[in-house]
């Protein structure tokens, strides 16, 4: 039985799910237990020459897939969380200190984050205001970033969001909107500032 069945099983079963779920995930820490990240290493997909540093939190669970490509780097004090969807990050990619990223989320090829981005593919619902937020759901919006990015320090990408091809995030940046490709967008919310022209052969403000 594959993971994608056992999904669909648990699914239909609610009170075992719970269960299930008690076993893998902490309920105060909300962070896998010690015993599933000490099997992390079979689940974990990680190409040639692809590097995590130690200090890395991985709330990876085998719920969800989790893929880094070769030659590719998570620097030091980032968080990943696959816990609600997957996580893709391509080859040859830099994930930079102190990064958080929540699934579901797809970084492509010869893609640069900087210091303390947050690319989150998860919200917290809120409709009745007679509960607590945390005990409403989630929902979740596939976040993708396409190759040839680069995206600055302390940038802010939402749920849902695509950042196409040789794209640039200015530094501080919170991204509401897709940036279509080959786009410079900077500021809250981010906005474009330039665009390349193909005839000119050169970035033109806008």
């Amino acid at each position: 039985m594959n993971i994608q069945k056992i999904r669909v099983f648990l699914e239909n079963k609610p009170h075992l799910k719970k269960i299930v779920l008690n076993a893998v995930m902490h309920p105060i820490k909300t962070r896998p237990r010690l015993w599933v990240r000490f099997f992390q290493f079979i689940y974990i997909s990680k190409g040639k020459r692809s590097v995590i540093y130690r200090s890395v939190r991985k709330d990876i669970t085998p719920f969800n897939k989790f893929v880094i490509d070769h030659h590719s780097v998570v620097e030091s004090y980032s968080v990943l969380n696959n816990a609600v969807g997957d996580i893709f990050i391509g080859s040859n990619s830099r994930i930079g200190m102190a990064n958080t990223i929540i699934g579901p989320v797809s970084i492509g090829n010869n893609v640069n984050l900087a210091q303390n981005v947050v690319l989150s593919g998860l919200n917290h619902n809120y409709e009745d205001i007679e509960k607590n937020i945390d005990v409403q759901g989630v929902s979740k919006n596939l976040i993708k970033i396409e190759n040839n990015v680069w995206i600055g320090a302390n940038v802010v990408i939402l749920a849902g969001i695509t950042i196409g091809t040789h794209c640039c995030v200015g530094a501080g940046s919170i991204v509401t909107k897709d940036i279509p490709p080959y786009s410079v967008v900077a500021g809250n919310p981010a906005r474009i500032i330039k665009k390349f022209d193909f005839q000119k052969k050169e970035w033109v403000r806008v």
